[in-house]
């Protein structure tokens, strides 16, 4: 299980920990706040992780909820790890809030599952494709000045770490074939970056499949990552729970529920079961770059 220390999944961590021991001592959350002094949105805040949550202050809810010993110093070295800040937030001012989420999830998930209806996933893109997708389309719904431009680019870069820390991200991703055969950057662009996935698909913790056209759909449905987190060594502090992202015109939006993840899932198996096996989508891929990216 990876341990990189992320403080997105930190603070969601805390934060779920801190509603369940609230809920169990059979405070509301009004209650707690007049107890400690603080208002009802601040503990609100607390525990939806929409705000930093200080170590000492952490402490008083722990007091408060009767937690001491170990479990105690289990939240509190949490609550320490969740004030670091993450590379990502240095990108606050080009990036959306559900994706800086997204990319603090992800650094510390076991593996990710994703399918690709539209565009190269960003963890596989190069950074030429990068750059033609954010100047050709993104800018014509939200145009942002050349600078910031760069910068997501980059951040998108930095992103794809993930595939090369010890222990790496599993990546499992099916891809419609349509992805490979829309021209979304120029030919050249699009053979380098056809190229680059079938150099990807050679890593161990890679797995690269296609959804051929000419086949049976299985589901429809939008693009998506599913995120899985494993089991933590600390067995008073549960993982995080595993999360879906779905991006869209103009939102994105986390399911987190077990039901919402499970039916993620298979809706993912699904979709790898009617597609190429790994070796086969390597080949069609290598033939598509030859072929119509000449």
């Amino acid at each position: 299980m990876p341990d990189h220390g992320s403080p997105t999944v930190r603070r969601r961590r805390l934060a779920a920990e801190l509603r369940r021991l609230r809920e169990r001592s059979g405070l509301t959350g009004d209650e707690v706040a007049a107890r400690i002094g603080w208002s009802p949105s601040k503990v609100s805040r607390y525990e939806l992780a929409r705000t930093g949550l200080k170590p000492a202050e952490v402490l008083r809810l722990l007091d408060l909820y009767g937690v001491h010993g170990p479990h105690q110093a289990q939240l509190l070295a949490l609550a320490q790890e969740a004030t670091q800040r993450g590379w990502w937030e240095d990108y606050a001012d080009v990036l959306p809030a559900e994706y800086a989420d997204l990319i603090g999830l992800e650094a510390e998930a076991r593996s990710s599952a994703t399918w690709q209806i539209d565009l190269i996933p960003d963890l596989l893109q190069t950074e030429a494709y990068a750059r033609e997708v954010s100047y050709r389309f993104r800018q014509r719904l939200s145009p942002l000045p050349p600078s910031q431009i760069e910068r997501q680019v980059q951040a998108r870069m930095l992103r794809q770490q993930v595939l090369y820390q010890d222990p790496p991200l599993e990546l499992s991703v099916v891809l419609d074939e349509s992805v490979l055969r829309r021209q979304l950057a120029e030919p050249a662009v699009m053979r380098a970056q056809l190229e680059r996935l079938g150099e990807l698909a050679q890593r161990p913790n890679v797995t690269l499949r296609v959804l051929p056209l000419a086949g049976p759909y299985p589901i429809v449905t939008g693009s998506f990552v599913l995120l899985r987190f494993g089991t933590a060594h600390e067995a008073q502090v549960p993982m995080h729970p595993d999360v879906v992202y779905t991006a869209h015109l103009v939102s994105n939006l986390f399911f987190e529920g077990e039901l919402d993840t499970y039916q993620y899932q298979h809706a993912f198996e699904l979709l790898a079961e009617e597609s190429l096996r790994p070796t086969d989508s390597v080949d069609l891929i290598a033939s598509i770059a030859k072929q119509v990216w000449k």
